[in-house]
């Protein structure tokens, strides 16, 4: 096993062509494109904040001809335009370390869930020597955090030597 491999774990999800799914922090798109060749007939909302990320984002689609992706330069811990049960998959790759008020974030992502959506959280694994310093997440609080919210846990997986992941049902 060696590091994380989005395209792997996005073929383990049960995901068909025409979802719409919502990528939390989603940076230059490392999770975006695979999802977006995943689900070609649906659409993926890639959020971030930031907008350099998001700049190096919409090259990357326009290089690869990839046109189901929304882009969204938008807080997570405000509120997003994503309209309520919206969205079959929402995912949370290395971002929430990044959050301070990570209920909100929960709270966003039950909201824009349609029932039975899925939520997909990978983060960095506490002792892993690579990754932030201080900011890293036990995995039994994100459990608690996100179980707290009614999500039910439905897999739970190590990604990669330095990631741990969890797969919820809403």
């Amino acid at each position: 096993m060696e590091f994380i491999n989005p395209e792997e774990i996005i073929d383990d999800l049960p995901l068909t062509k025409g979802m719409v799914a919502a990528d939390f922090g989603c940076g230059s798109g490392g999770w975006v494109i695979p999802l977006a060749e995943k689900l070609e007939e649906g659409v993926v909302y890639a959020i971030d904040i930031l907008e350099e990320p998001t700049s190096v984002l919409r090259g990357r689609l326009n290089r690869g001809g990839i046109a189901n992706v929304k882009v969204l330069n938008e807080d997570i811990e405000k509120s997003l335009s994503i309209r309520d049960d919206r969205v079959d998959l929402v995912l949370m790759t290395n971002f929430l370390f990044q959050v301070s008020d990570k209920e909100k974030i929960m709270d966003e992502a039950k909201r824009i869930l349609k029932k039975d959506g899925f939520l997909l959280v990978v983060e960095w694994l506490p002792q892993s020597p690579i990754g932030p310093r201080t900011e890293k997440i036990d995995p039994e609080e994100l459990k608690r955090i996100i179980e707290e919210k009614d999500f039910i846990l439905k897999d739970e997986f190590q990604a990669g030597m330095h990631h741990y992941g969890f797969i919820y049902q809403k």
